[in-house]
């Protein structure tokens, strides 16, 4: 199982970026030196970098005059320099519209540059309207996590089609333990994702008919921490029936997900264990890539992620004792309409956009040494790096770009109940 993914301190992605145009010169021992004068003559003539698309098109190995499994790895490494590029532009524009929603329902408009941009500006719009609801409100928050799955024959396509050296057919791509998701004709063991409102002999997430007992972060029939309740917000134990965001026992239809107590029929989609092989299946964890040059394990990755599915999260902001009615209405609707598009980067998206990120200094690495093994001129070796500086170290960038919008996405998820003017109580992290 790969480990779990950490960040690239700033002073790493700069010695990286600082150091690429020199390691990338460097060929070998055999080689003369590169000078720079070589490397601004080599740069004009330079095939299409601009699309992976583009990318795909270049006969690396004609185009330089080297071996074919060099031009292999070279092509897959600026592909993935450049897949990753555009998978932080992705995760940038997904937080700018999210940030800047939370932004504009609080009060503060505006045209924000950057996702970290717009999501600071919504933590400052939060705090101005939270200061208004006094020392003594509670702000509980209610989540549904987001579930984003992404495909395993997808990941095994990519790498085949990627890497030369892997026969077709003989890819085998593992997900992270207990977090494999997929159709499953016999009995489940973990969660179940009900396609229709059915008995859930477990915890029931989502919305349960009866004889429920548990939080409940929508409609509460029956008791609240032991008091008669119709219909109302619940920030304690709810018993009877819960019309949204509930999680508890229950014992009559429950909606949305019921995690096992034990194996049994999955009329939906299960993820954890089937007693048989899953059908079409995802993951919703970490992707153990396969036995591949690690230019293809991180080009596909991210090409695989940025095309991943995600069930977005359900939220409900509850708030006791408000002083201002209206900061309170303005608070839990803004935080209900935008905050699922925000947890889909901070919980959904978190570990596997941080792995993006950390593919970066794997493909670098990978094309340092191929360049470092060439047996060729000092030409050759000044035109293949005058060539591939310039996607790489936009995709250092695009680390660093990924990296700070994981970071402010968790920090916006934090604010919403943070101790401020008024106290701060998560329901669910």
């Amino acid at each position: 199982m790969t480990q779990p993914p950490t960040f690239l301190s700033k002073a790493a992605l700069g010695a990286i970026l600082v150091g690429l145009p020199l390691a990338l010169s460097a060929s070998s021992c055999d080689v003369q030196t590169v000078t720079p004068g070589d490397a601004v003559n080599a740069a004009a003539g330079c095939p299409d970098v601009s699309s992976v698309d583009a990318i795909m098109k270049v006969d690396w190995a004609a185009e330089f005059g080297i071996d074919a499994a060099v031009g292999g790895s070279l092509k897959a490494g600026v592909g993935a320099a450049v897949r990753i590029k555009g998978f932080a532009a992705m995760l940038d524009a997904k937080l700018v519209t999210a940030c800047g929603g939370l932004a504009k329902d609080l009060g503060k408009p505006g045209t924000f540059a950057s996702g970290k941009e717009a999501c600071d500006a919504a933590m400052s719009a939060m705090a101005e309207v939270k200061a208004k609801l006094g020392a003594s409100a509670k702000l509980t928050l209610a989540v549904q996590p987001p579930s984003c799955h992404a495909s395993l024959d997808a990941m095994a396509d990519c790498v085949a089609e990627c890497d030369a050296s892997v026969e077709p057919g003989s890819v085998t791509v593992q997900c992270e333990k207990g977090k494999l998701s997929g159709t499953c004709e016999a009995e489940c063991s973990g969660r179940c994702d009900l396609s229709a409102a059915a008995q859930c002999k477990g915890t029931c997430e989502g919305s349960c008919s009866a004889k429920f007992s548990g939080t409940c972060g929508g409609s509460c029939n029956g008791k609240c921490d032991g008091k008669a309740m119709k219909g109302g917000s619940c920030a304690g134990k709810c018993e009877g029936s819960c019309s949204a965001l509930a999680e508890g026992t229950c014992g009559g239809q429950c909606e949305g997900s019921c995690h096992l107590a034990a194996a049994a029929k999955c009329e939906g989609t299960c993820t954890g264990e089937c007693s048989v092989e899953m059908k079409a299946p995802t993951c919703e964890g970490d992707i153990e890539p396969p036995k591949a040059s690690a230019e293809c394990n991180a080009g596909c990755e991210t090409q695989v992620q940025a095309e991943v599915k995600c069930e977005p999260a359900q939220v409900a902001l509850m708030i006791e004792g408000g002083a201002d009615a209206q900061a309170v209405a303005t608070l839990t609707t803004a935080v209900r309409n935008n905050l699922p598009a925000v947890l889909e980067i901070a919980v959904g998206m978190k570990d596997q956009a941080l792995g993006v990120a950390a593919d970066v200094k794997a493909v670098v690495g990978g094309v340092q040494a191929t360049i470092k093994a060439l047996k060729a001129s000092p030409s050759v070796g000044a035109r293949i790096t005058a060539c591939v500086a310039a996607p790489f170290a936009a995709a250092l960038e695009a680390a660093a770009s990924i990296q700070a919008n994981v970071s402010v996405s968790v920090n916006v998820q934090a604010s919403v109940t943070a101790s401020g003017s008024a106290s701060g109580s998560a329901g669910a992290g």
